[in-house]
């Protein structure tokens, strides 16, 4: 389910404060590549958590 596009246009990444895209299940930082972390959308609600973050393939 996508997120609405009013709350995307707030998020940022807690790590470098880049804006997010949402891509799949998932939202992307869109910051430097030393960033890039992906975050998981679960149930709708994204997870902001540094910790949950992964590094792309």
């Amino acid at each position: 389910m996508p997120l609405e596009a009013g709350l995307l246009e707030i998020l940022a990444c807690p790590a470098c404060h880049a804006p997010l895209r949402e891509e799949g299940d998932e939202l992307l930082c869109t910051g430097d590549a030393e960033c890039g972390l992906v975050y998981p959308v679960r149930d709708g609600i994204p997870v902001l958590l540094v910790d949950e973050a992964r590094r792309p393939a």
